[in-house]
């Protein structure tokens, strides 16, 4: 019982009471009813009073046998009161947003520190209090499985989110400490100048809080302070392994006929944060043999790959994606990744890269698989060189995995139709059995634990390549490769669905209909 983590307490709470379990989103729905009651009082119980959607009130409370607390709202209120139990981190958030955090900190004698007072804030951002409570932060992610770290600066105090699963999600922020002291930290942790505070800065460190992790910082001058952005890379990865992608039998069949090609161009598509490092680090740690050299150049080296040459771009330097390519062709590579075709240059040294005997692995950004040939002769790309060169194009997606402890079978019916019109358009039929999220304490209450990637893999065909023009149409290349049998990340995504890996609701919000 003394390992319970916040919900998991909660939850015995609420069954041992008999009472109703409330969690933070419907908690954060609710109308609050704060104004009633002491600042304090609702501190020191902690509980969240709040009204449903028909004027009842609840109270909130993280113990329910407090029975004082208990006849205490029933006073205020004046009416009878629905009790239920929220975790205490929850009920914390909560009044931090409602009520300010500044309250607890104003105490503080350090609050008198004097904006200009550079060393002095250098020496409180060094000290005990604030380096244990960025650590705790930092660990308390990697616990939760957070890629990003968001700390906001508002009016009341600083707001901390935690990205999981591509989703953000709010906990309690460092108490006690100084939200500029918690900056200046980070600053100090990145190797960046504490004392701008009204330029944008990015910094990165290699830092040990039980494991060793890279983190990549972005500080950003907001209305109430400076903002920070902290992307978490562990260096023990997760095995880079094909089948940890999610992609299906067929298309796994088609990316390992089209990394055999001694040369060409294969291009990953998706917007940021869709998995396309992932993807490509995969294909690289399938290519990486030693009769192979592999030649990297990305923004930043996510993925530390032994047997694999990696260099960072450095703009200021003139380093860029486009000088790294030119030098690499004369360091006799076998194979070249390109992080991203962002500009002209760029996308015609790899295309001539590609040309001269190289295997080019790159990514850009595009809607599905088809899109990225009209994408590369806006770029300038001539199109009989297109032709020659590209080999295929993986378009992707990432959706939540739904968690194996709670996921549950549910009928597909009309009701579930008609509510939402895109999901209609799946396909499903009227009594199918789809997969759905409940939550519980192993997945945070989200239903869902992990992420996986949808796919379209698009191989270029002789027909294919009579599309690719100057002019080439993005929907008619698109048309002929699903008529040639390529699955559209949709029906990918159908299929997982059928497959319970993940629900519609899921598909629905990542990928557009066709």
């Amino acid at each position: 019982m003394f390992d319970l983590s916040a919900e998991s307490f909660a939850d015995e709470a609420a069954r041992f009471s008999g009472l109703e379990r409330i969690t933070l989103p419907e908690m954060m729905a609710a109308a609050p009813a704060i104004d009633q009651f002491a600042p304090a009082f609702l501190r020191d119980v902690p509980a969240f009073p709040h009204r449903l959607s028909d004027g009842t009130p609840v109270f909130a409370l993280a113990d329910p046998t407090d029975q004082p607390s208990r006849r205490a709202a029933e006073l205020v209120f004046g009416v009878p009161t629905s009790f239920k139990v929220a975790s205490i981190e929850d009920i914390a958030i909560l009044l931090d947003q409602k009520l300010g955090a500044a309250e607890e900190r104003e105490q503080s004698a350090v609050q008198q520190l004097r904006e200009d007072d550079i060393e002095s804030l250098r020496d409180l951002a060094s000290g005990a209090p604030v380096v244990r409570a960025v650590t705790d932060l930092i660990e308390k992610a990697l616990e939760m499985r957070a890629s990003d770290i968001h700390i906001e600066p508002f009016s009341g105090g600083l707001s901390v989110r935690l990205r999981i699963d591509g989703l953000l999600r709010a906990i309690q922020p460092p108490a006690g400490v100084l939200p500029q002291a918690v900056i200046s930290r980070i600053k100090i942790i990145a190797g960046l100048n504490i004392a701008e505070r009204r330029l944008p800065q990015d910094g990165a460190a290699r830092i040990r809080v039980g494991r060793e992790i890279d983190v990549r910082v972005a500080i950003m001058p907001t209305q109430y302070g400076e903002s920070a952005v902290l992307r978490l890379l562990p260096k023990e990865r997760s095995q880079l392994a094909v089948d940890r992608l999610g992609l299906s039998g067929r298309d796994e069949a088609v990316l390992r006929r089209l990394i055999t090609v001694p040369h060409g161009m294969i291009v990953v598509t998706g917007p940021t944060g869709s998995g396309k490092t992932t993807t490509l680090a995969t294909i690289m740690s399938m290519l990486n043999v030693p009769e192979r050299k592999i030649l990297t150049v990305e923004d930043p080296v996510e993925y530390d790959i032994p047997g694999i040459n990696q260099s960072q771009i450095k703009p200021a330097i003139g380093l860029t994606f486009a000088s790294a390519l030119r030098s690499f062709v004369r360091q006799d590579p076998d194979v070249i990744m390109v992080g991203e075709i962002r500009d002209s240059e760029t996308a015609n040294v790899a295309i001539h890269a590609a040309l001269t005997g190289h295997l080019v692995l790159t990514t850009m950004h595009a809607e599905t698989a088809a899109a990225a040939v009209p994408r590369l002769l806006d770029l300038g790309v001539e199109g009989y060189l297109l032709r020659s060169t590209l080999r295929g194009v993986i378009a992707q997606r990432l959706v939540r995995q739904l968690c194996d402890h709670c996921k549950a079978p549910t009928p597909f019916d009309e009701d579930k139709r008609s509510q939402d019109t895109r999901v209609s358009r799946l396909g499903l039929s009227v009594g199918e059995i789809m997969w759905q999220p409940r939550g519980c304490a192993r997945c945070g209450h989200s239903g869902y634990r992990g992420r996986i990637g949808v796919f379209e893999l698009l191989e270029l065909s002789s027909g294919l390549r009579e599309l690719i023009a100057d002019n080439a149409d993005g929907l008619a290349i698109d048309q002929v490769a699903i008529a040639g049998g390529m699955t559209t990340m949709l029906d990918d995504g159908i299929a997982k669905c059928r497959a319970a890996i993940t629900a519609p609701a899921e598909i629905v919000r990542v990928v557009a209909a066709r």
